[in-house]
Formats: structure tokens, C-alpha cells, sequence
């Protein structure tokens, strides 16, 4: 899945603390008439911005009155504000040594120090001022913005809330109160410190903007919305409102609307690159493939070190099929961060499409290396191991399945209070619950191990979907079949089917392949004998796709359009599959030699009733394949280039299913050889027939 790239940070700009009130009206005693004229002028260019001509004057103010403290410093903040600030510490340094007790200039001393990152300095400083004044709120509010800026949180509240004890119509106190209070992870606290700083100033663009984000953090996006939009309001031109709000819209997955606040973000900042790459991870979720790979392509113009939008260029060439590019992509972001787990094990994913499973490996164990616990990576390479055939290794690593629930929509691993049994304790005498977990061809494959378990003496409880329920009372050794969420009597332990091969230590040598496992109702195969009549011709079952919300039905399900021209007429066929999608519902109204039943198959036991009466099934890797293998029966599965781990690699046959022979793709996407190889065999079985 392509995950957006979103930069959801707090516009907490540190303060440029304000220079504390002038001291236009100190006394100034002894000075001559001309020296009064020359500071009243200096203070007048000052007030008007003309700080260059305001330093001059000072200057000749000093050089009549060398003692003139209250000059000192006011020049030291006309160079502080012209960006001179070795020299703005140098004059306030003079004010101080004319007048030691000078709270105003140790403030400002202290803000010259900070900027200069001479933070204990200035740390002194300001508290020599708070010492002199310890009622002026500016002071403690300055105070916190430099511990703030040091990340030293509780110091910098501290200092805040005494700025605002003294005066709480500090807008931009409460602002950045608020920001340390979220680096506290007291977001309720700094939520209701945003607000303050709102209602005190309604036209506070970032202190709206900090509080969207807030909200955004704490699963509030409506609320994120709002305040993104006030933000915005007020200044239109604020691109990480933008931005932002964009980013919570493709979360609720109004993606159209999503795409219009990346393109007003972009408008405000035209070099925005992380929009750029957002926009493009909507566009891609809108199937607009080319404009995102545009999108893309722009953000790494801007950012040629942007590792997450080569990443996320690398996952849409995936979606296409240009594996080479998808590898040069995932490459780069790899060399632009080494440690980037997620490109590593997408990495991996691109080699496993391309058949090199030892680099594959590989890259799954470098994601690992950088991330233990990445659940992704870990169950993703259990399925590179088991394909390889390494059963010892892929079953444990199997088991992070479970960690990975969002990418199998398995949800939580159910009846979890119960214990789990993986094969250590003894099940002699115990009731054992096995129960089903994803499709139903993996409960059709796995509900061969109830066998085993029964055997080592437990009474086997198997809990399985409604359509499946009265086949797999056929097992041999499960005491009773119940439908998945029916109610359930007591059990001592619980186990997944497909945690059953781990907890029995099944290698490829020792899966119980005898069959069949599953037998049909004779009754029902009866009454399929007389449906179908007299056999004319020898009579072949066909499915041809599967579960469209499978995870991998992209490669594995086919149309019905591909095999009409591949399927000889010396033959009757059967539709096996009840979903039928519409395209397929066109050619099967347009080739009523395929007979349809599927309104006569109510529930698995009637297709396998059906199955009997067929001389052979040709399948996609999906349940039917499972069904007919698991009988016995005859039956040809079609495979792509990289296939499911459970048909293993380089074999025509299947230690699950004897009687099974596989159709593997010669290429990635290439099923016309795998057509023209089963038309072949097919013509040679009607020559035979």
C-alpha cells in the first residue's frame, strides 16, 4: 500500500522576544541641552525604523556623555534590530556597567545572548532581570522562550505560567505555552492554551494551525479541519494549513477534496515538494497513474533528496508492473536513507515478483535488521521462506500474521483470552478448538492437520465458515463442526489452522497429503449424476478467478475472455465459480457451451457432490483448486510467475495435492503460455478419450 508522506509538524516559531518597553522618561541629570536635542532625535529615527541613523546619533550621544546608560542601550537595540548583534551585546554590556540595576538591559542582554546561542548566558541574564523587576511578565515570558528553545520543557512551563500569573493577555505566551505542553504529551493542557490564545486574538493564524494539528494527533479530523480552515481563512496564502488540512481528507479518504487542498498548497508554495508527493499518492489512489508519476516526478525535481518520494514513485511503478523502474526507485531511496525499512521490504516484494527470491530474502532481513519488530516485513518474509521450502523457519516466522492484521484484514486474533496451543502441552484428553482464519481454501487446505491432533487424543472442535461447515464434517477426527460465530461450549486450548503445520513441526516431507481428506454426500452426488444425464463426452470444470478483495487476485484470477479460444469443444464444461464478475458474465451469455449450475450449488458440499461427477478441474489458485485437490481428484492449477508460497517453486506437482499438476507462468503476467500449454494437454487428453 502506498503510505502518504505527511510533515504534520507544529509551527512553533520561537519568538524573537520583544525588546522590553523603551525608558523614554528616565531621569537624566547633569546632561547638557545639546545632548537631550541629540537622544530625543535618535529616538525619534529609531521609532521610525531608521535604525542605522538612530545608532549614529546615539553614538554622538555618548561620545558628548559618556556615562549615558539609557543611550547605551537604546542604541544596543537599533543594532540588535539591524542584525549586529556582537555589538548590540557590547552596548548593552556599557548600559550595565553605567547602571548595574538596569532590568531593561539585562532583558535585552539576555535576548542578544540567546540569539548568539550563548543560552546560559542569557539564562543568567534574564534571571539578573527578573532578580531587579520580578513582576515584569515579559522577562519570565523571554525566559521560557529560551528554555523552550533548549527543550527544557518543564522549566520553560514553569517560566510561562509566571509570565502569565502576572499577566494573562499574553496571546503569544499561551501559544507557545501550548507548544510545550504538546512536547509534554499534556495535549488536553495545550489544546485548552491554543484556545486561550485564540479567544485573545481571533486572528492568531498559527495558533489555529498548531491546534488543527493538535487535533489532528489526537484523532479529532473534523474538529483538525475546522481549525485548519480558520487558519486559512485568515491567511489564505498558508501553505502547511494547506497542506495539512489536505492530509486529513485523504485519511477520511475524500480524496477529490484531497487533491484540491494539495493543488492550493502547491498555489501558495510553488516549490512545495511534499505536496507534490502527497498529491501524488491521491492520484494514485484515484487510479490516475500518470499524474501521479508526474507528481512525483516534480517533487524530486525540487528535492532531489526526498527518499519518501522516490519511495512512494517506486510503489506506483509496482502497481504498473515496471518492476525495473520500481527497483531503481526503491534503490534510490535506500542510498538517500539506509535505514529505510518500509523501501527495503517493498524492495523485496519487487524481487519476489521477478522470481529472485535469495535477494529478496535478503532485503526482507535488512528491513528486519533495521526494524525487529516490523510485523510487514516479518510476515512477508515467513512467505518468501515457506515458498522456498524452508518450513521450519516460514512457519514461526508465520505467526506474525497476527501483528500485521491491517495489511490480511484479519482483525484481532480471536478467542485470545483462551490459551493457544502451538504443540508444546500435551492435548491427551483436552477439548481443542481449530478455527479458521482467512479464505476459505485455506481452511479447505488446513483442516487435513484435525486428522493429527486427533490422533494425539484431543477432541477436535473445528469452528469454519457457513458454506464450508457441512462439508469438513467429513474430516476424519473432528468431533464436531460448528459456523464461524455460532456459540461456542468450553474448550481447554484454541489454535488457527494455519498455525497447526508450526505447532506439528510439518516439513515438505511430512504434510499429511493422503487422499482425500474431504468426501462428498453420496446423495448428492447421486442427484448430480441424474441432473447432468447420460456422459457423451468427458466433462471438465472451470475457475477461472477468485476473491476480488483477495490481497494478490491481481495476479492470480484471469478472465474468462483469455481461455474461450484455448478450451477445445471435444469437451463439456462447467462454470464452478458462484461470484461471477461482469465481464465474464458477457462471454458466458455468449458461450452457452459452458453450462452454468451455480444456482443448484448452495454450499461447498453440493460443488464437491458436482466435482465427482467431473472428469477434471482446471483452476486458478483459489478454493475450487483446494476442493477438487483435497478429494482426490484430478485437477490442473493455473499459476502465476510468483506464485503462492503453498505451490513452492520449480515443480509441475504439489506435495498437498497428489493428484493435482501445475501451470506455472514462464514470465511475469505471461498467461497465454500457460493457455497454450494447457490447450495442449487437453487436446492430447480428448485424443486419448
Amino acid at each position: 500500500m502506498v503510505r502518504a508522506i505527511f510533515r504534520n509538524f507544529f509551527q512553533a516559531k520561537m519568538p524573537v522576544p520583544a525588546a522590553l518597553p523603551q525608558a523614554d522618561e528616565l531621569p537624566q541629570a547633569d546632561e547638557l541641552p545639546q545632548v537631550d536635542e541629540l537622544y530625543a532625535e535618535a529616538t525619534g529615527a529609531y521609532q521610525s525604523k531608521d535604525f542605522s541613523r538612530a545608532v549614529a546619533l546615539y553614538e554622538r550621544v555618548i561620545a558628548l556623555n559618556p556615562d549615558h546608560a539609557e543611550a547605551y542601550y537604546k542604541r544596543g537595540n537599533a543594532l540588535k534590530d539591524l542584525g549586529q548583534l556582537a555589538a548590540a551585546l557590547a552596548s548593552y554590556d556599557g548600559a550595565i556597567g553605567r547602571k548595574p540595576d538596569f532590568a531593561y538591559a539585562w532583558c535585552n542582554r539576555g535576548v542578544v545572548q540567546n540569539s548568539l546561542g550563548l543560552h546560559e548566558a542569557a539564562l543568567a541574564s534574564y534571571d539578573r532581570a527578573i532578580a531587579l523587576d520580578p513582576a515584569d511578565a515579559l522577562v519570565h515570558a523571554n525566559r521560557g522562550s529560551l528554555l523552550q528553545g533548549i527543550s527544557r520543557w518543564d522549566s520553560a512551563l514553569a517560566s510561562y505560567d509566571r509570565a502569565l500569573a502576572l499577566n494573562p493577555h499574553l496571546f503569544q505566551t499561551w501559544f507557545h505555552r501550548g507548544n510545550v505542553l504538546r512536547e509534554l504529551q499534556q495535549l488536553e493542557a495545550a489544546l485548552a492554551s491554543y484556545q486561550e490564545a485564540v479567544q485573545q486574538k481571533p486572528d492568531y493564524a498559527e495558533a489555529h494551525y498548531n491546534r488543527g494539528v493538535l487535533l489532528e494527533r489526537t484523532q479529532q479530523p473534523r474538529a483538525a479541519l475546522a481549525s485548519y480552515d480558520q487558519a486559512i481563512a485568515i491567511y489564505p496564502g498558508f501553505h502547511e494549513a494547506h497542506y495539512n488540512r489536505a492530509g486529513v481528507l485523504k485519511g477520511l479518504k475524500e480524496r477529490e477534496a484531497a487533491l484540491a487542498g494539495y493543488d492550493s498548497a502547491i498555489s501558495a508554495k510553488g516549490d512545495y515538494a511534499e505536496a507534490y508527493a502527497n498529491r501524488g499518492v491521491v492520484l494514485h489512489d484515484l487510479g490516475r497513474r500518470e499524474a501521479a508519476l508526474a507528481s512525483y516526478d516534480r517533487a524530486i525535481s525540487i528535492r532531489p533528496d526526498y527518499p519518501e518520494a522516490y519511495f512512494n514513485r517506486g510503489t506506483l511503478f509496482k502497481a504498473l508492473k515496471q518492476w525495473d523502474a520500481a527497483l531503481a526507485s526503491y534503490d534510490q531511496a535506500i542510498a538517500l536513507r539506509p535505514g529505510y525499512a518500509a523501501a527495503h521490504c517493498e524492495r523485496a516484494g519487487v524481487l519476489m515478483e521477478v522470481g529472485r527470491l535469495d535477494a529478496a530474502l535478503s532485503s526482507y532481513n535488512q528491513a528486519i535488521s533495521i526494524r525487529p519488530d516490523f510485523a510487514e516485513a516479518q510476515y512477508n518474509r515467513s512467505l518468501a521462506l515457506l515458498l522456498s521450502g524452508d518450513y521450519e523457519n516460514g512457519w514461526l516466522n508465520h505467526e506474525w500474521r497476527w501483528k500485521n492484521a491491517d495489511r490480511l484484514s484479519l482483525g484481532e486474533e480471536r478467542f485470545s483470552s483462551q490459551p493457544l496451543w502451538l504443540g508444546k502441552e500435551s492435548v491427551a484428553g483436552k477439548r481443542l478448538l481449530l478455527y479458521s482464519e482467512q479464505g476459505l481454501g485455506d481452511a479447505l487446505q488446513f483442516c487435513r492437520f484435525a486428522t493429527a491432533v486427533a490422533d494425539m487424543g484431543a477432541t477436535v472442535i473445528l469452528e469454519v465458515q457457513a458454506p464450508l461447515a457441512s462439508l469438513l464434517a467429513s474430516v476424519a477426527g473432528v468431533s464436531r463442526v460448528i459456523v464461524e460465530g455460532s456459540p461456542l461450549s468450553d474448550f481447554d486450548y484454541r489454535c488457527p489452522l494455519l498455525s497447526l503445520p508450526l505447532a506439528l513441526k510439518t516439513t515438505i516431507d511430512t504434510i499429511p497429503a493422503a487422499t482425500p481428506y474431504l468426501h462428498s454426500d453420496p446423495a448428492k452426488v447421486a442427484w448430480w449424476h441424474t441432473r447432468l444425464g447420460d456422459r457423451s463426452r468427458p466433462r471438465i470444470g472451470l475457475a477461472w478467478s477468485g476473491n476480488p478483495k483477495q490481497g494478490n487476485d491481481r495476479n492470480r484470477s484471469t478472465r474468462l475472455a483469455d481461455w474461450i479460444d484455448h478450451l477445445p469443444r471435444e469437451f463439456e464444461y462447467f462454470c464452478l465459480q458462484r461470484e461471477i464478475r461482469p465481464a465474464d458474465e458477457e462471454i458466458l451469455a455468449a458461450n452457452p457451451w459452458i453450462s452454468r449450475v451455480e444456482d443448484e450449488s448452495h454450499d461447498f458440499s453440493d460443488t464437491a457432490a458436482l466435482c465427482e461427477c467431473l472428469d477434471l478441474v482446471i483452476s486458478v489458485c483459489t478454493s475450487i483448486a483446494h476442493l477438487n485437490g483435497a478429494m482426490g481428484r484430478p485437477t490442473w492449477v493455473l499459476l502465476p510467475f510468483n506464485p503462492d508460497w503453498r505451490w513452492l517453486l520449480g515443480r509441475d506437482d504439489s506435495p498437498w495435492y497428489p493428484t493435482a499438476k501445475l501451470y506455472r507462468q514462464p514470465a511475469s503476467g505471461d498467461w497465454n503460455g500457460v493457455f497454450a500449454r494447457v490447450a495442449a494437454d487437453l487436446r492430447k487428453m480428448a485424443a486419448k478419450s
